[in-house]
């Protein structure tokens, strides 16, 4: 939990810290610049019969997460403070290098900006309390199969929406930015639902951070495992109330995001099923039949990914509500994070009684 740090620490060594996310950033430069090579800096249109280079484009294209996330990890597991900070250095230079290459200087500052804001969320522990949730959430990977079950009925209710044609002529004609503000308006109401529900969860917990003897436990093999605790747990600040309901509501919209995430997709592939060039242009009335992403044109109308979007959001809103009052949901997934931030709040207040015993040591010797 970030806001149990002081502000000190939390913005000490903040290259070092951010190297797993800037590395990742160089992968993703690294992965485009053979696409480049074979592009020749060229958009590429991809029709219903690909060619050889067509194939390997989109076999880039699909593969291209995963050495982005590899890298980030191996760059994390990183110990030495040090080959880390290194770490970070080469990669942004990477990253400047390709850019240049690739484009012009002048799009330098776009990979500035992305450091400045990388730098800011791990200053402030937005970055580690998100990739605390995205670990969560893929340790979770095994049940998340009972979500995704919850998610059946609406699935089966959309399937009405997905086969509606004035639906389609709506996707067909709105444009990126109001479909992003009416995506965003849906996602913001569901997290609503999440945010209210978890305050009422945690409240218990902010009131009285006591430590509970099977919370002590789960500090075995930790630096805290070893600190005595402290007579009396000091009160929760604003901020760290804050920052409570903040991780535990950030995992509950990761994990459901997956869920809204795969429903999206299995609609996208229903559509490439079943949808035909004839039937395409009667339910949009003539919209073009393929879609354009960074240069890439691919034979999927925008249309369907437009739909699918906004199913996926409906997706989202219904899990977030059905989340709210579902007991056996918030048994298998909420409960369990409860559970490590109560073990969380044990080691805040032995580490906040260790920093009050060494400011009183210090403050009582002479030779200070």
């Amino acid at each position: 939990m970030p806001a149990v740090l002081t502000r000190r620490s939390r913005w000490r060594r903040l290259w070092s810290r951010s190297a797993p996310a800037l590395a990742a950033y160089a992968a993703l430069h690294c992965w485009t610049f053979p696409l480049f090579l074979i592009t020749n800096g060229e958009d590429v249109n991809i029709g219903e019969n690909p060619t050889p280079r067509d194939w390997v484009v989109l076999t880039l294209v699909a593969l291209a997460p995963v050495p982005i996330v590899m890298v980030g990890w191996l760059v994390s597991r990183m110990s030495d403070s040090r080959k880390r900070a290194i770490a970070a250095t080469v990669a942004l230079s990477i990253v400047s290098v390709v850019i240049v290459i690739e484009t012009d200087p002048s799009r330098l500052p776009d990979a500035a900006i992305f450091t400045a804001v990388v730098l800011l969320l791990t200053a402030t522990g937005v970055g580690s309390v998100v990739g605390w949730a995205l670990r969560t959430t893929v340790s979770q990977l095994a049940m998340m199969g009972a979500l995704a079950v919850r998610a059946l009925p609406v699935v089966l209710l959309t399937t009405l929406v997905f086969f509606n044609g004035n639906i389609w002529l709506m996707a067909a004609t709105i444009g990126a930015g109001r479909l992003g503000l009416a995506i965003g308006f849906l996602l913001s109401i569901a997290a609503a639902f999440v945010v209210s529900a978890t305050k009422e969860r945690v409240r218990p917990m902010l009131q009285s951070p006591a430590a509970l003897p099977r919370d002590c436990e789960q500090l075995a093999d930790t630096p805290f495992a070893t600190m005595p605790d402290a007579v009396r747990s000091p009160p929760l600040t604003r901020t760290e109330r804050i920052n409570m309901v903040f991780v535990l509501a950030v995992s509950q919209l990761v994990q459901i995001m997956v869920v809204a995430l795969l429903t999206a997709v299995i609609y996208v592939t229903l559509g490439l099923i079943v949808l035909s060039s004839a039937l395409l242009d009667e339910w949009t009335r003539g919209a073009p039949s393929s879609s354009s992403v960074s240069g890439l044109t691919f034979p999927v109308p925008d249309s369907l990914i437009h739909l699918c979007l906004f199913l996926g959001a409906l997706t989202f809103m219904y899990i977030s509500a059905r989340a709210v009052d579902d007991a056996e949901y918030r048994t298998m997934f909420v409960d369990p994070l409860i559970c490590d931030l109560h073990a969380t709040l044990i080691a805040r207040n032995r580490y906040r009684a260790s920093i009050a015993g060494k400011s009183s040591v210090d403050a009582a010797d002479p030779s200070d």
